[in-house]
């Protein structure tokens, strides 16, 4: 069966940790027939949501891997994406949202817009993807939607405009009333399959006019029909609304905002009507690659099936029958048989076996058109990749890829767990751009870097079950950066003669740190070099070996051996020798001027700072303020709503380590705390000798 492009809609579910993303993914596949009964999350039947196939997911409720289905309604076929909330796991909302046309943005009615909120949204505008809102748990006590909205515009600068208004909250909430058609829609039946239509009761009805207004002035901005009868008070039909609201949500000005409860299973139907209607089918998104024979000059991709193939690999996993890529179609199709070429690697392959997949269970099929997701067999290529047919040799743009921030010892307990634990590293790095693992050339440990505890602690895991393999875990380690506070010169000769030619060369100019403006969205650059050589007193052919030779040298700090940020390196003298001088003599000279004048330069050393938020009763906020003071924290803001307080705060990852079970204890166990890296700011001089002194020991030994 074929689906004609404008009935095709990718989708991922995005949100803020325990907003009820699963819970709403897996009522969306019970309503589309795709599963015929419902799990829970933390259900009691033991069988988890379907969403959450691996094993760790279902015992932790929590989802750590996106995944990926196919659904049909009413004519249309949904490709859904179900992604984590854990800022940990925030590589697979990249990767998801860097294939997805749209998105529903799930928000809690009694949390609101929370801190995982602000990201996936930024992540959303990063690539650029049009998105609907879903304010989930109306049932709670203390929910209160149009809060939820005006967060939204406040916090996330969004255009949000209701399209529904609860009939009751908490434990009256009974159905939504419909600000587009005017009808109260209602859920009945044990699973909420049957839909009610009733007239919107009186009590509502001057709320449900005067939003409905406010819904027709802000659809009224995209089209200027639409415009024209509100001026002159004539009633708008249904479908030119629908269409004004589709114009605005496509081009990223209005985020129509659905409400409902996905536990108490209402409110999804129109859900997925909305995504009919107003997110974007594939032709609707404007995609682009980077022609490899045209100097990466870029190209427009059509949605077209005549053209030749290109397939973006934007997620792998490594099952029981070996490595299974997931793909998105972006011009052309693709039919098994097909040969296809891997433009990083230039290998050709075939497609062996390609299939749809519905969580972890698969279905075999013989071709997959333009816009479509899907998934190959037995591919060697890595997350990211892009395959081509015929003559066209294009890369897609990959997606951003945070650094790590932490960092990790581990030892294999024997001679079989260390063979599976480097399979098992590998299968990660391969998943994961975000997990890497070296071997520290001092100590000899292996060392595994990642985006948080719960990231490095469920890989772990995954070694000990997937695996079998006993590991023992060092220390946490901080990712620390060396930096100069101020500029110092060098000048700095190379001399060496052993018989036959020596090494010569002589550079000379100044270091000085890269200032980032505060409040600036840029990301602050790690290395700058400028090049103010005149009259060719050093050679144009040696100029890129002082580059190096400068980066060389950053790569490791001299007072704790990180990676050391934003330098301007400058070179505006030096010398050289007919004879003697070469690439190699300009790569020594500049390490060795570059490290003499570092010493110069006031070092200092900088930490990862993290944006914590805790969420907790009122009661304990008193007790919240003092846990984050006592970790060097600086408190942001805080806020009261409803009995519970939230707190944001800036806190350095050093002192973050075993905080959740601090916070667990002095709270009580009600509350709960998220963190992402926020930025790297100077260690205080104490804490700093410290470190100083730790790393000297370290080396004696």
């Amino acid at each position: 069966m074929t689906t004609e492009l404008s009935k095709m809609r990718n989708i991922g579910i995005s949100a803020h940790i325990d907003s009820g993303k699963t819970t709403l993914s897996e009522r969306i596949l019970f309503y589309c027939n795709r599963i015929h009964a419902i799990h829970e999350v933390h259900g009691k039947d033991g069988v988890g949501a379907t969403m959450d196939s691996m094993e760790l997911e279902r015992e932790r409720g929590i989802t750590i891997a996106s995944a990926a289905t196919s659904v049909n309604w009413k004519g249309y076929e949904i490709n859904v994406i179900d992604t984590p909330g854990h800022v940990d796991f925030t590589i697979e909302v990249e990767r998801s949202l860097r294939v997805l046309d749209g998105a529903i943005l799930v928000l809690c009615s009694v949390g609101g817009v929370q801190s995982q909120s602000i990201t996936v949204d930024k992540q959303m505008d990063r690539y650029h993807v049009p998105r609907i809102a879903f304010v989930n748990k109306c049932d709670r006590v203390g929910a209160n939607p149009l809060n939820v909205v005006r967060q939204m515009r406040e916090k996330l600068n969004l255009n949000a405009v209701l399209m529904e208004l609860p009939i009751g909250l908490e434990d009256n909430f009974e159905g939504v009333v419909d600000l587009v058609r005017m009808k109260a829609i209602y859920f009945d039946g044990p699973n909420g399959t049957v839909l009610r239509e009733e007239e919107i009761p009186k009590s509502m009805m001057d709320e449900a006019l005067e939003r409905r207004e406010m819904l027709i002035e802000a659809a009224s901005d995209f089209d200027d029909e639409l415009m024209n009868m509100v001026l002159e008070g004539e009633e708008p039909s249904v479908e030119m609304i629908d269409a004004a609201v589709r114009k605005g949500t496509l081009a990223l000005q209005m985020c129509p905002v659905f409400v409902g409860s996905a536990h108490k299973n209402k409110g999804i139907q129109p859900l997925l009507d909305a995504v009919t209607k107003y997110l974007p089918e594939p032709r609707d998104v404007v995609n682009k690659a980077l022609d490899l024979d045209d100097n990466e000059k870029e190209v427009v991709l059509e949605a077209d099936e005549t053209k030749p193939p290109v397939v973006l690999a934007f997620k792998l996993e490594d099952g029981q029958y070996g490595q299974l890529t997931y793909i998105r179609v972006y011009e052309g199709k693709i039919r098994k048989g097909d040969e296809l070429v891997n433009t990083r690697t230039k290998k050709k392959f075939r497609i062996g076996r390609l299939i749809k997949m519905h969580a972890s269970e698969m279905e075999d099929i013989n071709e997959v058109k333009c816009g479509d997701i899907a998934a190959l067999f037995g591919i060697d290529c890595a997350s990211g990749d892009t395959f081509c047919g015929g003559k066209v040799n294009y890369a897609m743009t990959s997606m951003f890829v945070p650094n790590p921030v932490i960092s990790l010892a581990i030892f294999p307990k024997d001679k079989k767990s260390q063979d599976n634990m480097s399979k098992a590293i590998n299968r990660f790095m391969k998943e994961d751009p975000t997990f890497q693992c070296y071997v520290d050339p001092e100590s000899n440990q292996t060392i595994i870097k990642g985006m948080g505890e719960l990231h490095l602690d469920v890989y772990v895991e995954r070694m000990r079950r997937e695996y079998k393999c006993e590991v023992e875990i060092g220390k946490p380690e901080v990712a620390y950066r060396e930096a100069i506070t101020q500029r110092a010169d060098f000048n700095y000769t190379h001399k060496k003669q052993t018989g036959g030619s020596g090494q010569f060369a002589r550079v000379a100019g100044y270091i000085e740190p890269i200032i980032t403006p505060p409040n600036s969205d840029e990301e602050p650059k790690e290395f700058e070099f400028v090049n103010e050589i005149k009259g060719g007193v050093i050679p144009t052919e040696y100029i890129p070996s002082c580059e190096k030779g400068f980066q060389s040298a950053m790569k490791k700090g001299p007072q704790l051996g990180f990676p050391i940020v934003g330098v301007r390196c400058c070179i505006n003298d030096g010398a050289w020798h007919p004879v003697d001088s070469s690439d190699m003599a300009f790569q020594t000279a500049a390490i060795a001027a570059f490290k003499e004048a570092f010493l110069k330069a006031k070092p200092a050393i900088l930490e990862p700072i993290m944006k914590v938020e805790v969420e907790g009763p009122s009661e304990f906020q008193g007790a919240i303020f003092g846990s984050i003071n006592q970790r060097r924290g600086m408190i942001v803001s805080s806020s009261e709503d409803n009995n519970n307080c939230t707190v944001d705060a800036e806190v350095p990852l050093a002192e973050m380590f075993g905080y959740s079970t601090a916070l667990r204890s002095i709270t009580q166990g009600k509350a709960e705390f998220t963190m992402e890296v926020c930025r790297y700011a100077k260690v205080p001089t104490n804490i700093a000798e410290e470190l100083k002194k730790k790393a000297a020991e370290k080396t004696k030994k």
